[in-house]
């Protein structure tokens, strides 16, 4: 069973992107670059919930674009090894041409980008950091070179377990937080249907001791485990409900506040658990229950799986490069879009 420890009032503050900014020292403020009016749902009111998926920092997928994304969250920044130089999924550097002309593409038409840290892959950085000050100036240097204020630290496996690299990257980013007033930062984290587990709270916590301001948690609704074979729509919903009590506790927020603070991403299609099948109604499911409660915004694993797989569509293993499911191309960006 889950604990979480309600923080002192100010420390953090954790605000959805499409919310107004906040100060360092929890007072509402207008230095974000993403400060604009949310609103709650309603009929004559477009909807606050934006679409970014994730997508490939190093090659372009046909079904990027479907949904027309607000924002994009680059996959992924690692250590290059063992030190502390930031690469693209450890094999291109930060600064690749090809990367760069990538970015362009998909900011042409006024979308955003959103570096993500981390992943299931590789080193993240403050595993391999040796100082604070030498981690925040390996993030800073990728946000630099992607050209964006949006920071997304996805942690999982042993890294979120890691105590150590936990806290290391709590302080870092309260000092780039400290030279950078519009830096936006997300976590990326794994969920159950009961909610976020002990370490998963334990980083945001870490977050808070820092004075790191958190943006929005990022929920990832999938491969919860083999005892899990009902309704994927279902289980994210379920899921969000009860992180939406923890962060309630955790941040000391209004209930509207701490939806505004959340975000969900599934994984399209077959998961990486035997069992468990996203579906487009799952989609639809996810995203009216998203614009239903004002979240911040709502994503998948991935754009370059937005597609049918060209052969043995029913295949219970997860592929990389399609959904598994029958599917028309970009169909599940469409619905994620709403």
């Amino acid at each position: 069973m889950t604990r979480a420890r309600k923080s002192a009032a100010g420390l953090v503050c954790l605000i959805a992107l499409v919310a107004a900014g906040c100060s360092r020292n929890g007072t509402d403020g207008t230095g974000g670059t993403d400060a604009a009016p949310s609103a709650p749902p309603s009929t004559a009111a477009p909807s606050t919930t934006a679409y970014a998926p994730y997508v490939s920092a190093t090659g372009a997928s046909a079904n990027d674009s479907a949904g027309s994304p607000a924002a994009y969250n680059l996959a992924f920044v690692i250590s290059s090894g063992s030190d502390c130089t930031p690469e693209w999924n450890g094999t291109h550097a930060i600064d690749d041409s090809s990367v760069t002309s990538r970015i362009a593409q998909l900011t042409a038409d006024g979308a955003a980008v959103r570096v993500s840290f981390g992943g299931a892959s590789g080193k993240e950085l403050a595993a391999t950091c040796g100082s604070a000050r030498k981690l925040a100036e390996a993030y800073g240097a990728a946000l630099d070179a992607a050209g964006t204020t949006l920071a997304d630290f996805d942690i999982e496996g042993d890294e979120l377990t890691d105590a150590d690299s936990v806290a290391l990257r709590s302080e870092a980013l309260a000092l780039l937080q400290d030279e950078r007033a519009d830096l936006t930062i997300s976590y990326t984290l794994p969920v159950m249907p009961s909610g976020l587990d002990e370490d998963g709270l334990a980083l945001l916590e870490s977050a808070n001791d820092h004075g790191v301001q958190v943006s929005t948690v990022n929920l990832m609704t999938m491969n919860y485990g083999e005892s899990y074979t009902g309704d994927m729509g279902d289980y994210a919903v379920t899921s969000a409900k009860a992180a939406h009590r923890q962060l309630k506790e955790v941040f000391g927020l209004s209930d509207a506040d701490a939806w505004r603070g959340m975000a969900l991403t599934s994984m399209i299609g077959v998961n990486d658990v035997a069992g468990e099948t996203f579906t487009l109604a799952d989609a639809a499911r996810v995203r009216a229950f998203a614009e239903q409660k004002s979240l911040a915004w709502v994503s998948m694993w991935s754009a370059f799986r937005d597609q049918p797989c060209d052969d043995d569509a029913g295949s219970d293993d997860a592929a990389t490069d399609c959904s598994g499911v029958t599917q028309e191309a970009g169909a599940f960006g469409k619905a994620f879009a709403g």
